[in-house]
């Protein structure tokens, strides 16, 4: 940061412009009779228009002011960032394409017994997610597929949505390939592996509580034809593993998903799932569509050079450091942080995108551990999301249920959301305790 830049709250209006015009614009058009309405206004817009008035601010010349905004979005991190997203789309479509996401499905049904078969939805959805690093694609391909389980067994709609969800956003988090991970871990500059770790220490006994409540609350009463395992499904879901396999032994992120992305296109055409053109529209497909995300994290990291050339973030900092004391308060706030902000965006990697670099200059100067803020900035942007009515994963789900024409209204579905709660108070738990830990400073790059 320059010597000459000094604490500015007014730099800190283009924040309040995005959440004025996304919210403000997503309530109208709410009133207005638009289903789905905090979709209607793009991201990237929203962006552009907090990015103008941001533009606005300052006394330096407009031609030197783009020059700042075009050096945020250049900057390494969000170059790097953005170079994993594309890869990370790419290895989802293939393996999809190839039936990867179907045969983990189909292997996870066979070994789930119909009386634990809601607990057995949670699980699964929580291995896939896992496996294929998003939220929102594991809750559009198995919802349809637990709601199925409803009438047969005569279980709960909103609690097999409840499961989907819930294991869904487990998986979010951890998963080394979801776009919350890359994101936190870039922003603070730290290892994957370190952040798995830490996450996993808090969300896996979590799990497991919501796990027995669900098959507690979700015993059935009925039975449903079990699918038939085949090599071909053990076969298909072997990029995942190799994926897995290859994170947790500490291989380049980048590597590990350019390794899956050619064993999933080779298994695919081996088993006749597509041919070579066939292979390449999916992978094309699968980096376009990470196109909105691209967009939304170069915008966001030139939109946080300004406000911070500005002196946006030293205000902010200065005025946090009021009421943080030391690492574990700085946890607290990240946490706040990251949580208010992915409330107005509903989207948890925007959220991370936004905050992480805050977040790690708080660290940096209350010495805060950055792996334990990446976890915190990931645990609590996956915790909101996964709560809140207007987001993706929520409505993706309502909209499955109502395509199956089965009223689920989200009243009754957040009362069977069980481990986003349960995650939160173990999180905050974990945050009151970890200055018995020390702050520390192992994982940074």
């Amino acid at each position: 940061m320059n010597d000459t830049v000094r604490p500015n709250g007014y730099a800190l209006i283009p924040f309040l412009v995005f959440a004025i015009f996304y919210v403000g614009l997503s309530l109208w058009a709410g009133r207005l009779g638009f289903e789905m309405p905090w979709y209607k206004v793009s991201m990237p817009v929203a962006f552009l228009v907090a990015s103008a008035s941001s533009l606005l601010i300052g006394r330096r010349s407009l031609e030197e002011k783009v020059e700042i905004y075009a050096r945020g979005m250049g900057e390494p991190n969000i170059m790097i960032m953005c170079l994993i997203f594309i890869l990370a789309g790419a290895f989802a479509a293939i393996a999809k394409g190839a039936g990867a996401v179907d045969a983990a499905v189909t292997i996870a049904q066979s070994l789930i017994p119909a009386k634990l078969m809601v607990a057995g939805v949670f699980l699964v959805s929580c291995l896939i997610s896992l496996a294929i690093g998003t939220s929102c694609g594991t809750i559009a391909a198995v919802t349809p597929i637990a709601l199925g389980f409803a009438a047969p067994l005569h279980l709960n709609p909103a609690l097999l949505m409840g499961a989907v969800i819930g294991g869904s956003m487990f998986g979010d988090n951890l998963s080394m390939i979801s776009d919350t991970t890359i994101a936190a871990t870039r922003t603070q500059g730290v290892r994957m592996k370190d952040k798995f770790l830490a996450n996993g220490l808090i969300a896996s006994p979590v799990a497991l509580i919501a796990l027995f409540l669900y098959a507690v609350g979700g015993s059935a009463a009925g039975s449903v034809e079990v699918p038939a395992v085949t090599w071909r499904h053990i076969v298909l879901i072997l990029p995942y593993v190799l994926v897995l396999a290859l994170a947790l032994a500490g291989f380049n992120v980048m590597a590990l998903l350019f390794s899956g992305t050619v064993l999933s296109a080779m298994i695919g055409g081996a088993l006749g799932k597509f041919a070579f053109f066939d292979a390449m529209d999916l992978l094309g497909k699968g980096t376009l569509g990470m196109g909105e995300t691209l967009i939304v994290a170069l915008l966001a990291g030139g939109l946080f050079k300004s406000v911070q050339t500005n002196g946006g973030v030293l205000w902010l900092t200065d005025r946090i450091a009021r009421v943080i004391r030391g690492p574990r308060t700085c946890e607290f706030g990240v946490f706040l942080l990251v949580s208010a902000v992915n409330c107005f965006t509903a989207n948890n990697t925007v959220a991370i995108v936004i905050a992480g670099p805050i977040a790690k200059a708080c660290a940096a100067k209350f010495g805060a551990n950055p792996i334990r803020i990446a976890s915190v900035l990931d645990t609590a942007s996956c915790i909101i999301q996964g709560l809140i009515p207007y987001g993706a994963q929520i409505l993706i789900a309502m909209g499955v249920a109502k395509g199956l024409d089965m009223a689920v209204d989200s009243f009754s579905l957040l009362k069977c959301l069980y481990y986003q709660p349960l995650l939160a108070l173990a999180v905050i738990v974990s945050m009151a305790f970890s200055g018995l830990r020390g702050g520390g400073r192992e994982g940074e790059r």
